[in-house]
């Protein structure tokens, strides 16, 4: 992903304006990031609007599980960094309809002869849902078990106002089916799944085995370090399960809505080798060991996913495909094992240490994991009550573009012991660059346009240049789209493009972003304004087919859009 699939030519950059009336100068990324001096005398006339809305979902349940609708605005009390905010967006949803005045605000479609019109769904409120199965952390039996309920869910509970996405781990992730209104679509791809090897059972055997070395072990240094030597190679390979787990969630965070990703997995230790070190102390008696148990420790990985997943609006919902796990005296008896409560230490410890970490990342991002069960069905249709009945609150923070994690808590004005309040914890704010380019790859991705400013993307011929291609490309957007304010003798607005691409082997660009200034005559600012502003800019790209994607920001209206096209380079 991180592998250029293009770059910008240096010198090569042409300005191309439309309009004869308009004029506009490329501002460097760089300049605009300082607080120079010309920054600075800009900062009374460029007063950017920036509203950072913070959406929180916040499901609130009795003690049976039981969703506690008809609540208001009113009866809610949102703190961030435990300072009170104001409530300012506030949309509800039962049982998969707005209410209220979230549905007196809502478009109707056209109705159909003989049925009742439905509302509009809003982008900010639309579910995209990730079924994501980690076959690398899963056994065969285990994961088919649990996909013939996941199939179950998606037919029962999933609707066309939803998309979905099918995706695996297999030591690298893989997109099985990408997003689509159409669950059944989604429910025939899992079926695939069931004829891929699982890779769980290969730890298995080798856990068994340190199990057997440790009891038959005369002197601990036998052992130990084999054990060291197994628990850091599963370090290792969480790293790359949590790595795929932050690129899964990395490409969701530009996408708008709500977003909810299924894992489903045998579980994910939070210390790989935990259970091993500490029977290497049961039988030895060797307590200073468990100090080792401290590099093996992948609690802040988690953490770093968890808030990305919280700045991203993305709520994770996990199953422990194992099912049913009791720790008991079967391990002994199996593997001939005669230190008494051997077995029993090594189980409990080992259940724990599994479930922690898909408990922790569903727990704090305000979703819930279903565990200890042989059939989730139960915790499935939990699950969809959520996504069909739910409070979203929004509030705008002045820190949402600072870079650091913020904490957030809902309450209820009058306490209820007998009600549950889940929702996520906290986000990091971002950057508005970080906001675009977020966006920008989230198209590249999943091509979902957002374009509220009518952006136009085009290409011209490509040509060959230093051993790749040149390929213009012509972003236009309507001048009468963009918010121009007086200044002197002319009007001006503020304009950001954002460029990345992708090609066809999954090599993606990092995003690039120009700043421009824009410039009418104030004298001829009503026939420029049914004009378009065209801004063409040279990419150097290899051969084969591409895909280019590209954010546009109005500064002073606050409008962004997305678009994205396909091109065969040199095709």
């Amino acid at each position: 992903m991180s592998s250029k699939g293009f770059r910008f030519l240096a010198g090569l950059t042409v300005l191309a304006v439309v309009c004869l009336f308009v004029w506009a100068a490329p501002v460097p990324a760089q300049d605009a990031e300082q607080d120079g001096a010309a920054e600075s005398e800009d900062s009374a006339f460029f007063e950017t609007v920036d509203v950072n809305v913070i959406n929180v979902e916040v499901y609130v349940q009795d003690k049976q599980g039981n969703p506690i609708t008809g609540l208001t605005k009113d009866d809610f009390v949102v703190t961030e960094d435990k300072r009170p905010v104001k409530i300012t967006n506030f949309y509800v949803m039962e049982e998969g309809r707005p209410v209220g005045p979230s549905a007196e605000l809502a478009l109707l479609e056209p109705a159909v002869p003989g049925q009742r019109a439905m509302p509009i769904i809003p982008e900010e409120q639309r579910l995209h849902l990730v079924v994501y199965i980690d076959n690398f952390n899963i056994r065969p039996f285990n994961r088919n078990r649990t996909l013939a309920k996941v199939r179950q869910f998606l037919h029962d509970h999933v609707d066309a106002d939803d998309l979905t996405m099918l995706v695996s781990y297999d030591r690298s992730l893989k997109v099985r089916h990408p997003f689509t209104s159409d669950a059944s679509l989604i429910s025939s791809a899992t079926f695939e799944l069931e004829k891929i090897s699982a890779h769980a059972v290969h730890h298995d055997s080798e856990r068994r085995e340190l199990l057997r070395a440790i009891n038959e072990a005369e002197f601990i240094s036998e052992v130990e370090w084999r054990v060291r030597q197994f628990a850091e190679s599963e370090f290792n390979t969480l790293s790359f399960t949590i790595d795929a787990l932050r690129e899964m969630v990395d490409s969701l965070s530009g996408l708008p809505g709500r977003k909810a990703v299924l894992y489903v997995s045998d579980g994910l230790a939070m210390t790989p080798g935990e259970d091993l070190f500490h029977a290497l102390v049961h039988k030895f008696q060797e307590s200073s060991i468990l100090s080792r148990t401290n590099d093996y420790r992948a609690t802040r990985r988690f953490q770093e996913l968890i808030a990305r997943a919280n700045s991203s609006r993305i709520s994770f919902y996990t199953i422990d495909a194992a099912g049913l796990r009791v720790a008991s005296s079967s391990l002994a008896e199996r593997e001939g094992i005669t230190v008494a409560g051997f077995d029993t230490l090594v189980d409990s410890m080992y259940i724990s240490n599994m479930q922690s970490t898909i408990r922790m990342m569903a727990e704090d991002t305000g979703g819930f994991s279903i565990f200890n069960t042989n059939d989730p069905t139960k915790g499935l249709n939990r699950m969809a009550a959520d996504f069909e009945t739910y409070y979203s609150l929004g509030y705008q923070s002045a820190n949402a573009s600072d870079g650091r994690y913020h904490e957030i808590k809902v309450e209820l004005k009058k306490k209820d012991k007998n009600l549950r309040i889940r929702h996520r914890e906290g986000y990091r704010g971002k950057s508005q660059f970080n906001r675009m380019a977020d966006g920008t790859t989230s198209m590249l991705l999943y091509g979902f346009d957002r374009n509220p400013l009518d952006v136009g993307l085009s290409f011209g011929a490509s040509s060959p240049h230093e051993g790749h291609y040149k390929v213009p490309i012509k972003v236009e957007v309507p001048l009468g789209k963009i918010v121009l304010v007086p200044r002197e003798d002319f009007h001006e607005g503020r304009v950001r493009i954002y460029f990345s691409a992708l090609d066809d082997k999954g090599r993606m660009a990092d995003v690039q972003e120009i700043p421009l200034d824009i410039r009418v005559p104030s004298q001829h600012l009503e026939s420029a304004r049914q004009q378009v502003y065209s801004y063409q800019v040279d990419l150097q790209m290899r051969r084969g087919s591409q895909r280019i994607a590209i954010g546009v920001r109005d500064e002073l209206g606050a409008v962004e859009s997305f678009v994205s096209k396909s091109i065969d380079v040199a095709g």
